[in-house]
């Protein structure tokens, strides 16, 4: 992870509340969620920024020397967005997404029904970073996605539509010995040396890490990379991963079912309650279904796994 603005805001809400408890009630974080973004923080700055003391906590002189850094900057980065937020307002529809399959089926959708908009995107890695930009105005429409257990939480600004739920996938190569299986299964796969994305605030690996404990397993990770890298790296043979099941084939690759569909992953579409979406929300969702049901024959393995026995499970409820 890289330090972004929003490391740099809740370092300021806790200096100004002189509290963890407090900075999390503003911050509408829990206390150990905002306790664990505070160490990643510190363990991405290289020092420790608060110390226990008896009313709360109070910066260390480190502590001290980011926050004059940060109450400079931040003034300025706020009068940027807002310029260029009120002269972008009424010709753009900026669009933000993470790994998702139906991007290209929304984006078409929205340009042939908005031929008056310029439509942009912007990727991050996170889920819960997008959620924040349409919560600021920054993004008129966010496609993001949840595990069961590990839901997105939202400000009351923003509105979280379900699109579709689908299971999670192993992948490795195809001359890997589980590629000539037709599903494998979490012992399987806890024998192999995997290849996973860093830990993230989406917690999704923090999802896998559970399901798998659960079942009384580990997760052995020995290339902890991301992107083009992961793939490459599973298609070099240098161990087994896990995707989303709309995941598309690349030659070499072995995409495979997990035996009894342990593992879920949701899409959901994120707009704010004051945007242009809310009037069109019931089209714009079933515009999403449709992509995504384009994007669900990306691959051999899913259109076989929903076309197999219809008492597979269905995927679990989400507590939102």
């Amino acid at each position: 992870m890289e330090v972004e603005i929003r490391h740099l805001r809740i370092i300021c809400a806790i200096a100004e509340s002189g509290s963890l408890t407090r900075a999390a009630k503003t911050l509408r974080l829990s206390q150990p969620g905002l306790t664990a973004q505070l160490r990643r923080i510190e363990t991405m700055l290289g020092g420790t920024l608060f110390e226990r003391a008896a009313q709360g906590v109070r910066p260390t002189a480190f502590g001290e020397l980011v926050l004059a850094r940060s109450r400079a900057v931040l003034p300025a980065i706020d009068d940027l967005v807002f310029g260029l937020r009120a002269s972008a307002r009424n010709r753009t529809l900026r669009i933000g997404t993470v790994n998702a399959p139906l991007l290209a089926g929304l984006l078409t959708w929205l340009e042939a029904t908005h031929p008056e908009a310029v439509v942009t995107t912007v990727t991050r890695g996170a889920s819960t970073r997008l959620v924040e930009l349409v919560e600021a105005a920054q993004l008129e429409l966010a496609v993001v996605g949840d595990c069961p257990g590990f839901e997105l939480a939202a400000g009351p600004g923003v509105v979280l539509q379900p699109v579709a739920s689908e299971p999670v996938f192993a992948m490795m190569a195809v001359g890997h010995p589980l590629a000539a299986r037709t599903e494998v299964t979490l012992a399987e796969l806890a024998a192999e040396d995997w290849i996973a994305p860093p830990p993230d605030d989406d917690r999704i690996r923090e999802y896998w890490t559970t399901i798998f404990h659960d079942a009384g397993l580990a997760i052995r990770v020995r290339h902890e990379v991301e992107g083009t890298v992961l793939l490459d790296l599973v298609l070099a043979g240098r161990g087994v991963s896990l995707c989303q099941a709309t995941s598309r084939q690349s030659p070499g690759l072995a995409i495979r079912p997990i035996a009894g569909n342990p593992l879920w992953y949701r899409h959901l579409l994120a707009w704010h309650r004051d945007g242009p979406f809310p009037a069109v929300a019931a089209e714009v969702a079933e515009q999403a279904r449709r992509a995504y049901d384009e994007a669900s024959r990306r691959n051999d393995a899913y259109p076989a796994w929903l076309a197999g026995d219809s008492n597979r499970p269905n995927a679990p409820r989400h507590s939102r």
